[in-house]
């Protein structure tokens, strides 16, 4: 007799639970996707000991008919795909039917669920065998509950983390949901402690300002790139609002949050030299393209996908993300550089503002956050001095000022129009024209000018103008300029050889030497060429003139790490390296010509506002800011 036997589903379904549901944020995200997909426009999770001990969604979306409600439960059961082809032109969240029957084969579950039309159907199910199935009330849409998860499996529930732990997985998991599908209104309570509220009314600025707060979203801008195959929109942060992991980088496509490491990387080239090290900014991608293009049925969680064309995608990513900060004047704020909010998913005490209780409707919340956007502008307008001044005097500065004032809120401000006297409507409409003339593309002026005032510690430049008092990094400042000189120039040099008096020597394992011979040929155009020397070893006799001083030895052995021979990162590498060795250090005191001439060489710096390493040179205390702080308003 033989020993292959057919596993029954039982044993099918918790095999496949191992893949589809790893901890309760799984069984969050494949719930709350099916009611996206059902057309739930209202979702509320309710959790209990973050979802170990309960996890109860309710939506109000299409719901099921009798005789589908078991079916449902069964393996690969789906509505979403019919045929193979279909397998190719997905546009919905979920398609491989694993979801529900994987749940329930670890858990015990009650789902009550209607179409609306008539009365609605209960099932219980225990580890996957059917308890019960019962009439139940009318009310269109589904409310599932899960308990006890992994009750049958207990090494599994051997390693759940800690409940905080559990609890972070899936906040995240909701807030990423509720940034791809802004249409819809996320509610997450946690013991009955509301964490998150989305009004759905498809506003993501306002999903971001809930998860993250108004400190970020007012910091945030817009992008929009295009080309044949691929649209790209989202909302990223300015280079001075950045985390120590990419955790804040939300990448979907076509409405589905995707993990795709290529897609990261390209949104870091965007940000090129504008970040620290270590550092990543927030951003939130949403990519549209034809589903033929992407492969998301990769991964039982589908969060990753493969994509046709990837290359042309992460160069129109990094290219967007360059242009839109080419427009920008990218000088921190000083009271921006303090403190930043930290966001709500990472406060001990989570807590939202503004937000409804039980008995207010969903319609009321709605209005209220929207409401509560424009009070701010509203209050800033009305109580700050330099809109007194506005009121008063009606000079350019005073408008200038009160410009910086309402900026961040410009956006929720311009949607309800701010109430204001047909005098400052006219105030607004010439602050509205200067927005328009900056943002438009500057030429060597995105930098303003600036008269030096002198020196602090001999390492840091204090200079003024009439927006006020800029303190800049002197040794970023020349770092920039002199990255910019050498990074034109060595792209410049041809292969001028400089001969070594002792050759270098380099060993590497046998698979190393296969992969190295491969592409020995390119190294020879870059101009390092490898002589074969006894056993797994090379040596190099000579090297390109522009290889860092010093540095040659570890400039090849990056050549030789490399799967791919890429000249251009090299030299970049190489122009960081010579910026920084070369330029002005700490407590070096300057005359004040050499001041001068140092700002005028760095207002002409394409990219002025950081040193390659991405810390940031210049600071900006403005006018009303130094008043502030002096008392001289209140």
């Amino acid at each position: 007799m033989g020993i292959i036997r057919q596993l029954d589903d039982a044993l099918s379904n918790k095999i496949a639970a191992g893949e589809v549901v790893e901890r309760p944020a799984s069984v969050v995200k494949e719930v709350v996707e099916n009611s996206i997909d059902a057309g739930g426009t209202v979702v509320d999770i309710e959790i209990e000991e973050a979802g170990m001990a309960k996890i109860r969604i309710i939506d109000n979306g299409d719901g099921l008919e009798e005789d589908d409600v078991l079916i449902a439960f069964a393996r690969h059961a789906t509505s979403k795909i019919k045929d193979e082809t279909d397998l190719f032109r997905i546009r919905t969240l979920g398609f491989r039917g694993e979801a529900l029957p994987s749940i329930a084969s670890v858990s015990r579950i009650e789902m009550k669920t209607s179409t609306g039309e008539s009365a609605g159907t209960k099932v219980i199910i225990e580890g996957g065998k059917v308890i019960s199935v019962e009439k139940a009330d009318s009310r269109k849409g589904t409310d599932l509950t899960v308990t006890d998860l992994f009750f049958n499996t207990p090494a599994r529930l051997k390693y759940m983390k800690t409940i905080h732990t559990e609890l972070g997985n899936i906040t995240d998991v909701v807030n990423r949901l509720a940034l791809s599908h802004p249409e819809v209104s996320i509610r997450l309570v946690h013991n009955g402690r509301k964490l998150l509220y989305t009004t759905g009314n498809g506003d993501v600025r306002q999903v971001l300002a809930a998860i993250y707060g108004m400190n970020i979203v007012k910091n945030m801008v817009k992008i929009t790139g295009e080309t044949l195959d691929y649209k790209i929109n989202g909302w990223i942060s300015l280079p001075e609002v950045t985390r120590a992991s990419r955790n804040y980088i939300t990448t979907m496509i076509n409405g589905r949050f995707i993990k795709n490491y290529p897609l990261v990387k390209a949104i870091q080239e965007g940000y090129h030299t504008l970040l620290p090290i270590g550092r990543f900014p927030l951003v939130l991608l949403n990519v549209e393209m034809d589903p033929l293009l992407v492969d998301v049925n990769v991964h039982p969680s589908k969060m990753e996908v493969r994509l046709s064309k990837e290359q042309e995608l992460n160069e129109l990513v990094a290219e967007t993300i360059r242009t839109t900060f080419k427009t920008k004047e990218l000088i921190p704020a000083a009271n921006m550089s303090v403190k930043m909010e930290k966001p709500k998913s990472e406060q001990t005490s989570l807590e939202l503002d503004h937000l409804p209780n039980e008995s207010e409707t969903r319609v009321e919340a709605k209005n209220e956050a929207e409401d509560n956007q424009i009070v701010k502008a509203d209050r800033i307008y009305e109580n700050s001095a330099a809109a007194s001044r506005v009121k008063q005097a009606g000079d350019t500065d005073a408008i200038a000022i009160w410009t910086d004032e309402v900026e961040p809120y410009r956006d929720f401000a311009i949607e309800k129009q701010l109430h204001v006297t047909p005098e400052e409507q006219v105030q607004h409409a010439a602050t509205a024209v200067e927005r328009v003339v900056d943002s438009q593309p500057l030429e060597h002026t995105r930098v303003p000018p600036l008269y030096p005032i002198g020196q602090m510690h001999g390492t840091y430049i204090l200079a003024q103008n009439e927006k006020g008092l800029y303190i800049i990094d002197q040794h970023a400042a020349q770092e920039r300029i002199k990255y910019e000189y050498f990074r034109e120039k060595v792209g410049q040099v041809e292969n001028e050889l400089q001969e070594m008096l002792v050759p270098l020597t380099f060993e590497y394992s046998p698979a190393d030497c296969i992969r190295i011979n491969e592409y020995v040929n390119e190294l020879e155009k870059v101009g390092v060429f490898l002589e074969p020397f006894g056993h797994n070893s090379y040596i190099v006799r000579a090297h390109p003139q522009w290889f860092p001083r010093g540095e040659e030895k570890e400039t090849i052995e990056q050549l030789l790490s490399m799967k791919k021979v890429d000249i251009k990162k090299l030299r970049e590498e190489a122009a960081i390296l010579m910026s920084c060795k070369g330029s002005i250090k700490a407590n070096r005191h300057l005359r004040n010509d050499e001041i001068q001439a140092l700002l005028d060489e760095l207002r002409k710096s394409a990219d002025p506002f950081t040193c390659p390493h991405g810390r940031p040179i210049l600071i900006h205390y403005s006018t009303y800011e130094m008043e502030k702080m002096f008392k001289r308003v209140m």
